[in-house]
């Protein structure tokens, strides 16, 4: 799986599922946060008609932060331990656990446990809630038709 499809499976789950399911896998990394978690504003761009132009639609609120592993209390040479999480709203820590989860699936050792035990069934539970909601909507749904005269 790649990087930005786990960064967007956790961004779209609830902090406290997310959190629920991290600590059923039992992995507590030491770290430290090495930016933020800090709230800031994003420029959110449109296209009329999804083909046109782009404009600038407004802005929305983000939270970032980026953590880095640490190895007996001792920050990591490597860049590859070094996690990064985006989360819109104001949740700080949801962004400093989405960088955490990020940082850990760096490790091998942990890469195959946080794809199969946290990632899967939160990519699951999010595409059961979207069909869930796509069922009430078609529920809704109205077809018209034209009724041909018999003249």
């Amino acid at each position: 799986m790649t990087s930005a499809r786990r960064q967007r499976i956790l961004a779209l789950t609830p902090r406290e599922r997310l959190a629920e399911q991290w600590a059923r896998l039992g992995i507590t990394p030491d770290y430290r946060c090495v930016r933020g978690p800090e709230v800031g504003m994003a420029m959110v761009r449109g296209r009329m008609g999804g083909t046109g132009n782009a404009f600038n639609l407004g802005e929305m609120t983000l939270t970032r932060a980026s953590v880095q592993l640490m190895n007996d209390g001792v920050a990591t040479d490597a860049d590859t331990e070094l996690g990064h999480g985006w989360v819109k709203g104001r949740d700080t820590r949801h962004a400093e656990l989405i960088a955490v989860v990020d940082a850990c699936a760096k490790r091998r050792e942990w890469q195959a446990d946080i794809e199969e035990g946290l990632v899967a069934p939160l990519e699951q539970a999010l595409d059961a809630e979207r069909h869930e909601q796509a069922q009430r909507a078609a529920a809704t749904r109205v077809d018209f038709f034209t009724m041909v005269r018999g003249e």
